[in-house]
């Protein structure tokens, strides 16, 4: 039954997950073989970290408070790699400038730069302080540029 499953060259991912791997990937699928490139990297870029905080650490000191330290130091140095590989969150909830109602992942972003809910996105809704008309005019003299013929000679 696996045979079937098998294409030339394929083979079920290594993880078990029921896609197929490659040869190239290492007999992952590309999901696990990407995950799996993530994680090493952190782990390396950890590891340099936790070296290098401990070289500076030995380098400062050389009592015995020094080894006592230590510890706290890598805790320190992990708990900064961690924060490193995780997204930032958002500042706070987006909230339409009008109203301060939230957002959520619906917010219209105006001209004038400023985020509005559905009801204060038109520009008459909100004061908004953007130029439509010289915008507009500058879009048209833009895309027609003026063109003069050579004039022609009287008979």
């Amino acid at each position: 039954m696996a045979e079937e499953h098998r294409c030339e060259g394929h083979r079920l991912c290594a993880n078990n997950c029921g896609f197929l791997g490659s040869p190239a990937t290492l007999n992952l699928c590309s999901k696990c073989y990407r995950d799996s490139e993530q994680a090493s990297s952190a782990k390396i870029a950890f590891e340099k970290s936790l070296s290098a905080a401990a070289a500076t650490i030995v380098s400062t000191s050389s009592s015995s408070s020094a080894a006592a330290a230590i510890p706290a130091e890598i805790l320190a140095e992990s708990r900064a790699a961690a924060a490193d590989s995780e997204p930032a969150p958002l500042a706070g909830p987006r909230r339409c400038t009008t109203c301060r109602r939230r957002l959520g992942l619906m917010g219209f972003r105006c001209r004038c730069g400023v985020t509005f809910c559905g009801a204060h996105r038109y520009p008459e809704q909100h004061g908004c302080s953007f130029d439509f008309k010289a915008a507009g005019r500058e879009a048209i003299a833009k895309a027609n540029p003026v063109v003069k013929g050579e004039k022609l000679e009287k008979i």
